[in-house]
């Protein structure tokens, strides 16, 4: 690796920022990373220094297999280490650290007058509250806790209270459907589930409770009856200021199973002593559902888990005292554990909670809230960047956006057009973009620029994080050099990376470590180009054999989303009779713009002229709207079944909108 000497469409690290910036340059970057690579012991080391622990460590920083020919997969960190995650993260700044009425998080609701700061020592309080809620529901060390809350503080009180205990939280997004729910609670075998009445989003009322007791009734019915208590919180949005209810949401009621959390917490104490965990007991299971639609519970430990989420959130974000970071994620992903909760809180960072919607109740909801709060650290997904940007800058213009300093893109390879947008319009061209890329797995970034170090190029998430390896195989499981595309896998664990599946480690092992041993395998294929830079191409299982050309879904929906009518792509494969495979994409059309034979033509002369005649599209298809789950991932494997016009289309339950599905159905072109 070395310093990057191209200069097309590169854009460099402000100086202003530079000047106190954690790594300062891209010497200094390529300086840690080489330490982090030769001598990761002593460089995980220096990390877990700033941590309490109960015990120190015993053995190496890390010890691990990836090679399934010579045993079964592991990764331990810090074995004979104890501590307590929610210890660091709450008693150490507060007791410690001194900065017990520091904001942890100024919460803001579905509408704007909805909204609170929550102090650390505040914080600590109610997570001691309901620690001692838990254990006297009966909770113990290793129970699993699930959690369908949406995104109130409650929700953070009672993950770290579950870390505080020992218990293994199961955080389910609460827009997620009563079966979604029933087979998370099932396979964890979840004893409490912790959840609200109810929730605005946007104007829409949503009957969580209902939802809840569905899911239930569907766990009795295939023999799960694990949960026994379920703790329900009073949304203030659902109540008056003097508690009473303001809306005619009727809450379905077990008496012998459910209790209101005000009244749970009225008497418990505000101070809980931490249970001291061994560094390879589990924090957290999260369900992902992949490509299958079926979950896969994904376990993350206590020690290294700590340590990543720190150290990305420091690095990546470059924080710094007196920063408010906004990561605008619901907590029910990943990327809400580990920078919302987490990584934030490890850091003694003051971070927006935000439960809304950005165009809710007006399309400035994002840009107010940001000059509210005085956000210096902004972090959302490419699907909310091309959201906004139909709106055009008028929006912006209305609200004082000079508190930014930087800016983070998460979720998906983000089209150079919205990168280009979002570092002009919302960044005023000061701000660089932190493109990361990470998984549910990887447990933080593994791939990401840092902000005052790394020279930028619009769509790539540019180098790899500290102690991560990355390599490019072929199909042949062969290191590809230089510039190359293909599979990426990476050759070393971090801290960070998830540990098995819940009651799964055949399957943990087959999907990540079988096809390539010796590898992780992370399912996405990359480019690296020439200065070494790395192009995410989408995943492996969205790439086409195309006459024997590999494509990338994901370069071709780049190609059309650079048409001035097109507001987004999706690209999938269908079955070709002469080349095996062939394009079939759907255009989500902006503004005016009709969707006709001339424009079809166009698009398809676009991906010639940027990619190849390969590459052209057999089958171009207006999309009014794609088929996407209430996090904004849109759902290719149903686009897939839509383009061969089959509807065995599977679980459909993740989705925001079902009635996409029958729409692309009927305008299904088969010209």
């Amino acid at each position: 690796m070395v310093v990057p000497d191209s200069q097309d469409n590169m854009f460099y690290p402000p100086l202003d920022l530079q000047q106190k910036a954690h790594v300062q340059d891209f010497e200094t970057y390529l300086e840690l990373y080489k330490k982090s690579i030769e001598n990761p012991d002593a460089f995980w080391k220096e990390v877990a220094a700033e941590f309490f622990w109960k015990k120190p460590a015993t053995g190496p920083t890390l010890r691990y297999n990836f090679d399934l020919t010579k045993g079964s997969v592991f990764v331990k960190c810090l074995e004979g280490a104890k501590t307590n995650v929610c210890h660091n993260v709450l008693d150490r700044h507060v007791n410690e650290g001194n900065l017990g009425e520091k904001v942890a998080y100024y919460w803001e609701g579905n509408s704007p007058d909805q909204h609170a700061e929550i102090t650390y020592s505040h914080l600590l309080s109610r997570v001691c509250g309901c620690a001692n809620v838990l254990k006297k529901l009966g909770v113990k060390k290793g129970d699993r806790v699930s959690i369908y809350l949406p995104m109130v503080p409650e929700l953070v009180y009672s993950m770290l209270a579950c870390a505080r205990v020992g218990a293994v939280h199961s955080v389910v997004f609460a827009g997620f459907s009563s079966e979604s729910l029933c087979e998370r609670i099932t396979d964890a075998q979840s004893s409490v589930l912790i959840t609200a009445d109810g929730v605005y989003r946007g104007e829409k009322l949503i009957n969580l409770k209902q939802i809840v007791d569905e899911a239930l009734a569907r766990c009795r019915e295939r023999g799960c009856s694990s949960v026994t208590k379920c703790l329900v919180v009073k949304h203030p949005a659902l109540r008056t200021k003097t508690g009473a209810s303001c809306h005619k949401l009727q809450t379905p009621w077990d008496r012998s199973r459910d209790l209101w959390w005000d009244e749970a917490m009225r008497d418990s104490p505000d101070q809980c002593e931490p249970e001291w965990m061994d560094s390879e007991d589990p924090l957290f299971i999260l369900y992902t559902s992949g490509s299958t639609g079926k979950p896969k519970g994904v376990v993350h430990t206590v020690a290294g888990y700590l340590l990543y989420t720190y150290l990305t959130f420091k690095y990546v974000f470059d924080h710094h005292p007196g920063d408010v970071f906004w990561c605008t994620a619901d907590i029910g992903w990943i990327t809400g554990h580990s920078y919302i909760t987490y990584g934030p809180l490890a850091n003694g960072a003051t971070s927006v909670l935000f439960e809304g919607v950005p165009t809710y109740p007006h399309v400035g909801r994002f840009w107010e809230i940001i000059q509210k709060y005085k956000v210096s650290k902004f972090y959302t997904a490419p699907t909310a960047i091309r959201l906004l940007m139909k709106y055009g800058r008028e929006p912006l213009q209305k609200f004082d956006l000079s508190s930014l300093r930087v800016l983070g893109s998460v979720g998906e390879p983000i089209n150079p057009e919205a990168w280009l947008w979002y570092h002009s319009v919302v960044g005023q061209s000061r701000c660089p973009v932190v493109d990361t890329f990470w998984q549910t797995e990887t447990g933080g970034h593994v791939l990401t620029p840092l902000p005052a170090a790394t020279p930028l190029k619009p769509g790539s998430a540019t180098f790899p994080f500290f102690g991560v390896e990355p390599s490019v195989l072929n199909e042949h499981g062969e290191e590809l050099q230089g510039e190359a595309e293909g599979y990426l896998v990476f050759r070393r664990p971090w801290p960070g990376i998830m540990r098995t599946l819940h009651k799964n480690q055949e399957g943990f092992e087959n999907t990540y470590f079988r096809k390539f041993p010796g590898f992780y395998v992370t399912g996405d294929g990359c480019r690296r180009d020439k200065d070494g830079y790395y192009w995410i191409t989408g995943r492996i299982d969205d790439m086409l054999n195309v006459s024997g050309h590999l494509l990338s879904t994901s370069e071709v929906e780049g190609a059309l989303t650079q048409h001035p009518g097109v507001a987004e792509a999706a690209v999938v494969g269908r079955p070709h009779q002469v080349k095996g495979e062939c394009l079939h994409c759907f255009v989500s059309l902006k503004g005016n713009t009709e969707f006709t034979l001339g424009l079809v033509q166009e698009l398809k002369t676009l991906v010639r002229e940027k990619i190849g005649p390969i590459a052209t599209p057999d089958f171009i298809q207006n999309a009014p709207a794609l088929p996407k789950t209430r996090s904004g991932k849109i759902l290719r494997r149903v686009l897939r079944q839509i383009a061969r016009n089959d509807r065995d289309l599977g679980d459909l339950s993740t989705l925001a909108d079902p009635k996409v599905v029958e729409l692309l159905f009927n305008q299904r072109n088969e010209a």
